[in-house]
């Protein structure tokens, strides 16, 4: 929501979709995916799984966080899966790795769910 609103803010006229491109590739302060889940499909990519069933940006973003724990494995042989998972995941991100699409489903349902709790809040006050 915060890069959306940075985004709008730079906009000389807001065309949504373009919004939300920028949105998606904007670089992202850690992945955004659980520990757990990134050292499940690590330990599947080692053994050989290459995520052809994925949809493509979540993939793209599995292989990053793939590639930069076997650079991290290079020099701390002794982490596990799991270990290498907690480190990598909360490194900055190069993008979101979603897609415009999703970004506007995530950025509509933040909103949804501000303006009824607004408009619950002012039920109270009167």
């Amino acid at each position: 929501m915060r890069v959306y609103r940075e985004q709008i803010l730079h906009c000389d006229t807001i065309k949504l979709p373009q919004i939300f491109d920028l949105v998606v590739n904007t670089p992202s302060v850690r992945f955004w995916v659980s520990e757990e889940r990134a050292a499940i499909v690590i330990a599947n990519m080692m053994r050989g799984d290459k995520l052809l069933k994925m949809r493509n940006t979540k993939r793209e973003m599995f292989f990053e966080i793939y590639k930069r724990a076997m650079k991290l494995r290079q020099e701390y042989p002794e982490m596990s899966v799991y270990e290498l998972a907690f480190h990598v995941v909360r490194q900055p991100a190069p993008k979101f790795y979603l897609t415009a699409g999703s970004a506007k489903v995530i950025v509509h349902k933040i909103k949804k769910k501000w303006y009824e709790e607004r408009k619950r809040k002012q039920r109270y006050l009167f």
